[in-house]
């Protein structure tokens, strides 16, 4: 099984599960941009990592596992192994 902090998210389809911002809940689509702290999906949706639980593959993943960049998050879990 892949960590979270492993993840790639760029062409993963995703689902708003939860959010601060309650109208963001339900919200579906293609994730084509990550940064640090935020991504952005193929309908123009910007969501805040910190902020939100997201679902794709079936599984619901918390967005705060995922802040940071793929390959920092991939040094930072392999650095503590």
């Amino acid at each position: 099984m892949v960590n979270d902090s492993q993840i790639n998210l760029i062409g993963k389809i995703i689902e708003v599960m939860d959010s601060q911002n309650k109208s963001l809940i339900g919200k579906k689509g293609k994730i084509i941009m990550e940064t640090k702290n935020m991504i952005q999906l193929d309908n123009g949706i910007r969501l805040l990592k910190s902020h939100l639980t997201m679902k794709f593959n079936g599984e619901i993943i918390k967005g705060i596992s995922l802040i940071g960049r793929l390959d920092s998050r991939i040094k930072k879990t392999r650095s503590k192994l």
